[in-house]
């Protein structure tokens, strides 16, 4: 359990309520990690902009694998849950379990695996990349730019998932996820 103090949603006030107040209208209910950011909004509001920057180039789908792959790399359970209900709005439950699972064997374009494949090398040793890893991004198509969105996206959520970790944010488990996505996204890591 987190040391952070924070303020329960019915007492929030300022930064606090400002913080829980969307993910209470999207949720229902505010996520650990979301009252812990609350600490610092300004950081949060300046990863939200970065994320959103992001996903601009490469698209929700794309954004989400990466993401999912780099949570699942960095055994990150809040994240592999938050981002696993996020991606229900571009997968439906029985591919997002196949990707939990085995993104290798789940349908997924061969753009879409290299993708996964480099945010997990990045989120378990970044020194070991050569050019050659992202080349293979521009041989199938994407542009420069998109390729570094993915990097970035990857390297975002190292950034969230290990101050998360290191702030000892216990994870959620999303209320309207399936027992069977949950497990999928959590021992797919």
């Amino acid at each position: 359990m987190t040391i952070i103090r924070t303020p329960d949603p019915a007492e929030a006030t300022g930064a606090w309520a400002e913080g829980y107040a969307g993910d209470l209208r999207e949720l229902g209910y505010v996520p650990s990690h979301t009252r812990v950011m609350a600490v610092n909004p300004q950081a949060q509001r300046a990863f939200e902009d970065l994320t959103g920057a992001i996903a601009q180039s490469i698209g929700l789908r794309l954004y989400e694998l990466v993401t999912l792959a780099a949570a699942g790399a960095l055994r990150s359970q809040a994240c592999r849950l938050a981002h696993g209900r996020k991606s229900r709005t571009v997968f439906d439950d029985a591919q997002l379990e196949r990707i939990a699972l085995d993104y290798h064997a789940a349908g997924l374009s061969e753009l879409e695996v290299t993708a996964m494949e480099l945010a997990e090398r990045i989120s378990r040793d970044s020194t070991a990349l050569t050019e050659q890893d992202t080349q293979r991004l521009r041989d199938l198509g994407l542009t420069d730019r998109q390729i570094v969105d993915v990097v970035l996206a990857a390297a975002a959520r190292n950034y969230f998932s290990r101050a998360l970790h290191a702030l000892a944010v216990p994870p959620d488990v999303p209320p309207d996820l399936p027992d069977s996505l949950r497990e999928a996204l959590l021992t797919g890591m």
